[in-house]
């Protein structure tokens, strides 16, 4: 069954990295072949990027796993195995991605914005790669490294130029029927509408998205009602309508329907109250009482000022549009630092930190003398040593570098 849905978690999964391989030249009149192992095939990434003709995060309700392909292993005759394939996850245009803590990770505004949510594992080098002058006949190879993996909230932001905000049975519903092509389910009751809906307007040379928010309640920005699921979707709006229903069946007044609608906004986001916006009343040919504080009177069912409205909301996007700069891009990128970072742990050792320290011993199998003595080589080079001097470790202290642990010896 479709639906609209516009919250979700996704799990992605990069693909493990292949193995290198351990291997020797064995050929006829080759007395001492030397090592000929292949690497090991890189795991695909998984990326999100931002689809216009996906509408909603409903592919994630139900199968939130993403994950890219493992590289394949090595082999003798320097035979490097095949990267893993990548995966492309389509989300909607206006897709937010959080962490589990809720920090934002990337806004997936515009069509074709990309994100890596999850990088595939490098493959391990065979032995072939470690030849040198003191090792003519290395006896190890890297293991693949295993791709990222982690969970994300997804939450999804309409790309709305107009956002329609009023109460329930304002007539919201109504109005975007009659200046779109949307059709919106429409009834004489508080709620008809639990998603949003999306019109396009086109209109005297104007062309503009309509988003129709459902009804707001008072106290939405502190939850009451569906609160955030709704206020969230006028965030994006370059302008917005406030309909007043001008034949209220609870008897309040225009002036005190602004004053709510507005303050659940300013108390939601204060800036939403800087965004243009007009102030329409609506059932104009049955309102009950002449309103003051209205810029325009419309009626979606005569049509009467329905012309006047587009034009006007057509003029203020023609404006936001033109103040806002070229070449704006929303999304946000965190990469994971490169350096070293020696901090204390629970047991009093050291723990370093550090993709290429971390990298350097997962991938290696230290129980091979010839492979634990290029590992030890290989952290002096990125400078482990020196940093856990600094950091005052002592000869015995305890030092953990992903999952393995080892004593500290100076020098």
């Amino acid at each position: 069954m479709s639906g609209f849905v516009d919250e979700a978690q996704a799990h992605v999964k990069g693909g493990n990295g292949g193995a290198g391989a351990v291997s020797y030249r064995r050929e006829a009149h080759v007395p001492r072949g030397g090592p000929d192992g292949g690497d090991g095939g890189s795991g695909g990434d998984v990326w999100f990027q931002a689809d216009r003709n996906v509408a909603s995060l409903l592919a994630f309700r139900d199968h939130p796993h993403r994950r890219g392909g493992d590289g394949s292993h090595g082999a003798g005759k320097a035979k490097h195995g095949h990267h893993g394939k990548q995966l492309l996850a389509r989300v909607p245009q206006g897709t937010v991605v959080r962490d589990l803590e809720g920090n934002v990770l990337a806004d997936l505004v515009d069509h074709g914005d990309r994100w890596l949510a999850a990088a595939g594992g490098k493959g391990g080098r065979g032995n072939a790669r470690f030849l040198s002058n003191r090792r003519r006949a290395p006896s190890f190879a890297e293991q693949g490294e295993h791709g990222e993996e982690r969970w994300l909230n997804l939450e999804l932001k309409l790309m709305a130029d107009v956002a329609l905000v009023g109460f329930p049975n304002a007539g919201k519903s109504t109005l975007i029927s009659r200046i779109s092509a949307a059709k919106p389910k429409i009834a004489n009751y508080p709620f008809t509408t639990l998603v949003p809906n999306l019109g396009v307007v086109r209109f005297d040379g104007h062309e503009y998205v309509v988003a129709d928010i459902p009804g707001l309640i008072e106290g939405a920005s502190e939850g009451r009602g569906l609160g955030h699921q709704f206020l969230r979707h006028v965030e994006r709006a370059r302008a917005m309508v406030v309909l007043i229903d001008l034949a209220s069946e609870d008897g309040r007044s225009p002036e005190e329907q602004e004053r709510v609608l507005l303050d659940e906004l300013g108390r939601y986001r204060p800036e939403l109250l800087e965004r243009p916006r007009v102030v329409v009343g609506s059932k104009g040919d049955v309102a009950l009482e002449p309103a003051t504080n209205v810029e325009l009177t419309i009626s979606a069912v005569t049509g009467d000022g329905l012309h006047q409205l587009t034009g006007r909301l057509g003029d203020l996007v023609d404006e936001a549009r033109a103040t806002e700069p070229e070449g704006q891009t929303f999304t946000i990128h965190r990469p994971e630092p490169e350096g070293l970072l020696v901090e204390r742990s629970d047991d009093g050792g050291f723990v370093i930190r550090g993709r290429p320290v971390e990298r350097a011993v997962a991938v290696s199998d230290i129980t091979n003398p010839q492979a634990l003595e290029y590992v030890q080589g290989r952290l002096k080079r990125l400078g482990v040593d020196r940093a856990l001097a600094r950091a005052g470790a002592r000869e015995g202290d305890i030092v953990h570098i992903g999952g393995f642990s080892f004593e500290y010896t100076p020098d």
